[in-house]
């Protein structure tokens, strides 16, 4: 029986994805890498965002009804009720299914339609997986967060808090080294909440992975500003290690406190330029990513133009600008009285996209002439090009490179050029 896999979203969902397709490989299914062959198709699916939802419907519509088709991952709990009644399928299942695919694949073919849609998943980590790059293994730290984001919906899907210990997590990257992988993304909701729940926390974790005596690097996802704050002196500490890239994902959301007040964010925009400010004193080419949210209920222009200042001000590698949508079953949703006209928000968006591209390529230019090794992670969109990441997790595009496989491989080069959204090397003696 022929399967096919595919997923979106976040890096916990395609950890997710990895796991599903570990787990039916096992069992003995087929994977195959088309929609067109399978005899049964599996989409696990994402749906933070308004747009991102209509997406993934329009792709489940367009499965051919004579494939049987289970949509999993983040949507069936966001909005089920869209999903019933605009996708004809066979199964649904919540985040993280694990091992449990096989049964629901299983019952499925079988005839019977199945749904599951279970919110506090937590599979084991030692479950098989089918790695994406077999170079990076996307680590999972934790499922849920603690968070109570006013516009969020992630929480309805992913739940509360529950954290891996460090001991199974080590074990897991332990494991993973000796496969071949090189590149560890620490991936979870919220990063900086690991542990709050079996009284460790991200510090403690990263000092363990990085003890592990073996050569990798590790790319640290998102924390919450506020979180972060709690732990700043032992994660800067931690971070000193070789073995962490020195990217930090700290989402701001708006520059106006009285706007994150009302997305029931815990924490100031001085708290936020108080952890930027703390990690580039000790680390002077971090790359700093974040989020923005354009037109959030109640946003006035005048808080939109602090949040355009707050990006002038600090400068940060990258921006994801998200324009704002109301999001089934959140606080966010019943503020109607404070929408903004979608043209107003689109408008916002515009601006501060292109002011994030300016502040990107101005950070990246700092890197010409740069000489340093980088590791190649990935296949380049053009044929022959290859794309790597230094210390700082900068993409840098590597081309004609000659033949064979470059993935995991370790150069010495120059930064030669700068664009917005990454460098341009070359090789060096």
């Amino acid at each position: 029986m022929q399967v096919f896999i595919r997923s979106f979203g976040c890096s916990a969902n395609l950890a997710d994805g990895e796991v599903l397709a570990g787990c039916l490989a096992k069992a003995g299914y087929d994977l195959v890498k088309t929609d067109g062959s399978a005899d049964l198709v599996i989409y696990n699916t994402c749906a933070v965002k308004g747009p991102t939802e209509n997406r993934m419907i329009n792709i489940l519509r367009r499965v051919s009804s004579d494939k049987k088709l289970i949509v999993s991952g983040c949507l069936p709990l966001i909005n089920f009720e869209r999903l019933r009644k605009e996708v004809n399928f066979d199964g649904v299942v919540g985040p993280a299914a694990g091992e449990k695919i096989v049964d629901i694949v299983k019952r499925v073919l079988n005839g019977e339609r199945v749904v599951d849609l279970e919110a506090n998943a937590k599979p084991a980590l030692d479950l098989p997986r089918l790695r994406l790059n077999p170079f990076v293994g996307i680590v999972p730290v934790n499922y849920g967060c603690l968070g109570l984001c006013a516009y969020c919906c992630v929480a309805i899907a992913r739940g509360r808090l529950r954290s891996y210990g460090i001991r199974e997590i080590a074990e897991r990257v332990r494991v993973d080294l000796a496969s071949g992988v090189r590149e560890f993304w620490i991936t979870s909701q919220d990063t900086a909440c690991y542990g709050r729940d079996i009284d460790t926390n991200l510090a403690e974790l990263l000092g363990a992975l990085c003890n592990i005596k073996r050569g990798f690097k590790i790319r640290v996802g998102m924390m919450t500003p506020n979180l972060a704050k709690n732990i700043l002196e032992d994660l800067i500490q931690v971070f000193q290690s070789r073995k962490i890239f020195k990217f930090i994902h700290l989402p701001v959301q708006s520059g106006d406190d009285n706007v994150l007040k009302r997305m029931r964010r815990s924490y100031s925009v001085e708290d936020f330029k108080n952890v930027v400010n703390a990690f580039r004193a000790n680390f002077s080419s971090i790359t700093l990513a974040t989020d923005v949210i354009c037109g959030f209920p109640g946003e006035t222009k005048e808080a939109f133009n602090r949040t355009l200042r707050l990006i002038e001000k600090i400068k940060p590698d990258i921006v994801n600008v998200s324009k704002f949508f109301a999001r089934p079953r959140t606080l966010a949703a019943e503020m109607k009285e404070d929408f903004i006209p979608f043209r107003e928000i689109k408008r916002r968006s515009c601006l501060a996209a292109k002011l994030a591209r300016k502040v990107a390529f101005e950070r990246n230019q700092r890197w010409v002439n740069w000489t340093g090794e980088v590791y190649v992670d990935e296949v380049g969109k053009v044929p022959g090009s290859w794309i790597g990441r230094n210390f700082a997790y900068k993409p840098v595009v590597l081309k004609n490179a000659g033949s064979g496989d470059l993935i995991g491989k370790l150069f010495h080069m120059k930064i030669v050029k700068a664009f917005k959204t990454y460098l341009e090397g070359e090789t060096v003696e």
